[in-house]
């Protein structure tokens, strides 16, 4: 043991982390009544300094995407983060703190032997996250992970964030999880296109002939872009983004100056116009809607992101939508409704995903294609579903969310109740949005409101915004509040009033300076 003294007892808060250094190991401690606990420095998601976090009902939270952490073991409480922090030991003596610098073992489930074969179909965020927690909760069954890609998982949203504006390589896309971790927890990662998961059966079917049964499956299959069918929609250079193929046939076409031409203007296709005019373009935006992200956010905070957009050179085109597509084999305008002709070289179609479920035999759909689960994320005997194709229960209203982190919620749900727990979604939705170095967060999710109470200014984006129905917070949006949303994130677990909101974001400004 290399103890290594690196503070002083008292000069630790309990409410967050303190960050430490060891050389160039970064580390951050936490206080627990007199108890010290000691962690790496960074959340193993993305990197995000946890000592900028906060702690609250015992749990260390990452300030970026509010992974959650316990705080007397470090074990995964909430993604997207997959798997648990790195300890340290860590001792006090006459009030210096001691940490060494080697890590203790990491804390394993039980596993017990188990004949069960599960199949759990896409390795996307929320097939990949119910991956990693089935081996923490202790399965030592079969496992099998299918997959239409040939690579691991890996994270989507930094493709429309980061690299279409080249400021990442489509080669650093992160994965979700280190290659090693399939061979040493033995997952079977199978690279195919399913056709058929029949439901009776039990029984999921590839295009290549081979046939897997289960035990227990989840189907994780995720969205396809939808298409837009206007003339000449068969044109070359007019194209989706859901995968890092589809960023890399867009950056062979993407170079400075060239001109993009982005349909919809929803998360994906404005972020997308964000990421191409850092890349040097022309960005056009044609849309049904005069204000951004207005129906989710309000007028105002939709107002001044499209403010930022318009400041930055993308070009809106509202109300109107495409008529159709000119060129030879390759785009070379796009015909708008209500008469105008956009030269473009570059299309890029964001106008929203339909769910993957055609593969299903055996249970009734929604009529949008959606999946219906019970709170448990349990569609039918042995079946369970997540992320885009799942319509679960919130807030008493059946809806379908299609949002990165809140996929790998249900997917940890639905692993732990794959064997055998009883466990509900209880948690908030949260995503992230990126435009031109600006981040905005949502907690929770208002289908309705009557009023919003600011504290800070959008239109500077500097703000926390609270979507009201009557006293109650539906829904939080902030833009450089992270350490606020994170402390949100867990309080809004249960109801919270709009004058308690107010007092947990000033009082944290205050200790903040």
């Amino acid at each position: 043991m290399s103890l290594h003294n690196v503070a002083l007892f008292t000069d630790l808060r309990e409410d967050r982390g303190t960050r430490v250094a060891i050389g160039s190991l970064k580390i951050v401690l936490l206080r627990a009544g007199e108890r010290v606990y000691a962690y790496q420095g960074e959340c193993p998601h993305a990197q995000a300094p946890l000592d900028e976090g906060i702690v609250c009902n015992g749990q260390l939270i990452c300030p970026w995407h509010k992974a959650m952490f316990t705080v007397e073991d470090g074990q995964l409480c909430e993604p997207p983060a997959l798997n648990g922090l790195t300890r340290y030991p860590v001792k006090v003596v006459d009030g210096d703190v001691y940490v060494d610098d080697q890590p203790l073992a990491p804390l394993e489930a039980n596993r017990a032997p188990d004949s069960r074969c599960f199949v759990i179909v896409g390795a996307g965020a929320a097939g990949t996250a119910a991956t990693a927690a089935l081996r923490e909760q202790g399965f030592a069954g079969r496992l099998v992970l299918i997959d239409r890609e040939t690579a691991p998982g890996y994270d989507r949203t930094v493709l429309s964030k980061y690299v279409l504006s080249g400021e990442m390589s489509a080669e650093e896309t992160p994965p979700l999880l280190d290659e090693r971790f399939y061979s040493e927890q033995q997952i079977e990662r199978v690279q195919g296109e399913v056709i058929r998961l029949d439901v009776a059966a039990k029984r999921v079917s590839l295009a290549d002939g081979r046939t897997f049964d289960y035990d227990a499956a989840l189907l994780a299959s995720g969205g396809e872009p939808r298409p837009l069918s206007v003339n000449g929609a068969h044109l070359h250079n007019i194209l989706a983004l859901r995968s890092r193929a589809d960023v890399e046939r867009i950056l062979q076409i993407a170079k400075p100056g060239t001109r993009a031409v982005i349909i919809g203007a929803g998360f994906i296709g404005l972020e997308s116009a964000s990421a191409l005019r850092r890349h040097g373009l022309d960005v056009s935006v044609v849309t049904h809607h005069a204000i951004p992200f207005s129906r989710l956010f309000g007028e105002r905070i939709g107002m001044a992101m499209l403010s930022l957009h318009e400041d930055n050179g993308v070009v809106f085109h509202a109300n109107t939508q495409p008529s159709a597509f000119e060129g030879q084999d390759n785009v070379e305008a796009v015909l708008l409704e209500n008469g105008q002709r956009l030269p473009a070289d570059l299309v890029l179609i964001g106008i929203g995903v339909s769910p993957v479920t055609d593969l299903l035999e055996g249970v009734e759909l929604d009529d949008d294609g959606g999946l219906p689960v019970n709170e448990g994320m349990r569609a039918a005997p042995g079946l369970w579903a997540a992320g885009d194709i799942a319509s679960f229960t919130l807030q008493g209203v059946p809806t379908r969310i299609e949002h990165w982190r809140l996929a790998q919620q249900q997917a940890r749900i639905a692993a732990q109740n794959m064997l055998g727990s009883e466990t509900r979604y209880a948690d908030v939705p949260f995503f992230w949005t990126y435009h031109f170095d600006k981040t905005f967060e949502m907690l929770g999710h208002a289908d309705q409101w009557d009023r919003i109470v600011f504290d800070g200014n959008p239109e500077r984006y500097a703000f926390i915004a609270l979507l009201c129905k009557g006293e109650q917070v539906e829904a939080v949006v902030a833009c450089e509040y992270s350490r606020q949303m994170a402390l949100l994130a867990e309080r809004m677990k249960q109801p919270l009033l709009r004058e308690e909101a107010l007092q947990i974001i000033r009082r944290m400004a205050a200790q903040q300076g």
